[in-house]
């Protein structure tokens, strides 16, 4: 069985982006909802801070809307990569 990368890209991009936006916003609502995750995030992503922010939930979408999509990318052609060296009759596409 065939992965599509681009659509895997996609999906990837749409959950890690929402997730971190629907925390986002719900730390602005509740300031204590979601700061150790916050933090952990901010960690990883160059300028993106857990402050309750609307600035800084916006700059944490944008990473994980970048970072599901080339995540999900590279998953799904790694997938097939896999798949079709295990089955030679799966053939790699992208």
């Amino acid at each position: 069985m065939k992965l599509s990368a681009k659509a895997l890209a996609i999906v990837t991009a749409a959950l890690w982006g929402g997730c971190l936006l629907v925390v986002g916003m719900a730390n602005l609502i509740f300031p204590s909802y979601g700061v150790d995750f916050l933090r952990a995030v901010s960690s990883v992503y160059v300028g993106y801070d857990a402050a309750p922010r609307v600035g800084s939930v916006l700059i944490g979408t944008i990473w994980g809307i970048a970072d599901g999509a080339v995540g999900g990318f590279l998953f799904g052609w790694l997938y097939n990569l896999v798949a079709g060296r295990m089955n030679p009759s799966v053939r790699e596409t992208v």
